[in-house]
């Protein structure tokens, strides 16, 4: 099995490249240094275009995507969230995760049964909204959206998409004190991804089985 990673450079992109590794997967991590196994920039159209030259005529037979960014995180309601904040994480966390997957979908439909994970978060749920964190929250929200339209038009070509919320990970992003280490996130994550199929196609689920409020 073939499984591309965008974001695999560090925190849970790079625990999930190195747990698929271990078990024998051919694994393709993306990043945005040159000196990642495969260089992608979700935010810029033409690397998603030499991503896809680069792999040629190869399969993917699972996709997820990882990347992602925080950037209004501790920001206030009165003097924070610039224009800048927004336009910067909606290029990563919405259109970088649309592009990845328009410019892989060649390489998914050459594979039998094709998976795409999207990496969202309970975050971008509209029944658990207790406010702030408004750019980061609306970027997962618009992801889980994204996700679910997918859904429904890769059904018929037999490509299932998960939505999935990692947990609060120990990570750069989640910080120290949260409630779950990279490991923990990573072994639930590959579970869900396993059972992923065209049945389930949709679905919004946390790392550890448990299906999430939209």
């Amino acid at each position: 099995m073939t499984i591309l990673i965008t974001g695999a450079s560090r925190g849970i992109g790079a625990g999930l490249a190195a747990h698929y590794a271990s078990v024998g997967e051919e694994v393709i991590g993306t990043g945005r240094s040159a000196s990642a196994p495969l260089q992608l920039d979700v935010t810029r159209p033409a690397s998603h275009t030499d991503m896809a030259k680069v792999l040629g005529d190869r399969a993917v037979d699972l996709l997820v995507c990882n990347a992602g960014v925080y950037l209004d995180k501790g920001n206030d309601l009165e003097t924070g969230f610039g224009a800048d904040l927004w336009a910067q994480s909606f290029a990563t966390n919405v259109t970088g995760v649309f592009l990845s997957i328009q410019a892989l979908l060649p390489h998914l439909r050459r594979a039998k049964n094709a998976r795409i994970a999207i990496i969202s978060s309970q975050m971008g749920s509209s029944t658990h909204a207790p406010g702030g964190s408004y750019i980061y929250r609306a970027s997962k929200a618009a992801a889980l959206n994204l996700g679910r339209n997918l859904a429904s038009d890769l059904k018929p070509e037999g490509i299932a998409v998960g939505i999935y919320h990692p947990g609060w990970v120990q990570t750069d992003m989640g910080g120290a004190s949260a409630a779950i280490t990279i490991d923990e996130a990573v072994r639930g994550l590959a579970a869900r991804f396993a059972a992923l199929n065209i049945e389930t196609t949709g679905c919004f689920e946390t790392w550890d089985g448990r299906a999430h409020d939209f």
